[in-house]
């Protein structure tokens, strides 16, 4: 079971106070307690700018996977048997190629690989990864699980429909075990094509707090 830490200090805004790009509060730290409390009030940190302050955001509207809509390919499928899927072995080696710098639009700095490795090693956080036939690391993805809630973080591939592996490993798991929302925050047109979808801030949060009250018994290491 994941190990519950200290409450955070810091109150943050309402969220139907977030300007017209999402953004709520700017500032707080990215202590475990302060960034579980923000998943769990339907929010999510992330800088403003390349070493810029934190911001705390919530989308209207925020992108969604339903479990039952991926979108597997007949491709994709013959790919799902040319990677080998393990879960929380390489959690540094995902983070740090999602946080690869020279990545386009890169955000994943170094205060957020510690705030999400402190989150990992309590259990909270948790990485799906593809291994090749030679064993190496293909790709992965990592983000956020509360009872029956997945965040999304960030995934990356080094060999073609690796991390697009990962994902169809993560909805089979997720479904498996009673999971109820994975949450992909704002909607773009690779995540379209794999079938996520867009909901109103309100839905998105009935839907959440729902989530975050079922039982996960799924053993994820």
């Amino acid at each position: 079971m994941p190990i519950e830490p200290p409450p955070t200090p810091w109150v943050f805004p309402p969220i139907d106070s977030a300007d017209d790009y999402g953004l709520v509060g700017v500032g707080a730290d990215l202590e475990p307690g302060t960034v579980l409390a923000a998943y769990r009030r339907g929010l999510f940190p992330m800088p403003i700018r390349k070493r810029g302050p934190i911001g705390w955001w919530s989308p209207d509207p925020r992108a969604i996977l339903d479990l039952d809509a991926l979108h597997v390919s007949r491709s994709l499928r013959q790919a799902t048997h040319r990677y080998e899927i393990r879960i929380d072995t390489s959690f540094d080696a995902v983070i740090r190629a999602c946080g690869d710098p020279s990545r386009p639009k890169g955000w994943i700095e170094n205060r957020i690989i510690d705030a999400y490795t402190r989150l990992f090693d309590l259990g909270w956080v948790h990485s799906l990864e593809a291994f090749d036939e030679r064993g190496r690391l293909a790709g992965g993805l990592y983000g956020v699980a509360i009872g029956g809630f997945f965040a999304g973080e960030s995934m990356f591939h080094h060999a073609r429909d690796a991390s697009k592996v990962a994902l169809v490993a993560l909805v089979d798991l997720l479904r498996e075990s009673g999971g109820r929302l994975l949450d992909v925050q704002w909607l773009t047109p690779h995540l379209a094509s794999l079938g996520a979808r867009e909901l109103d801030r309100s839905a998105y949060l009935k839907r959440l707090e729902n989530a975050l009250v079922a039982p996960l018994p799924l053993q994820w290491r």
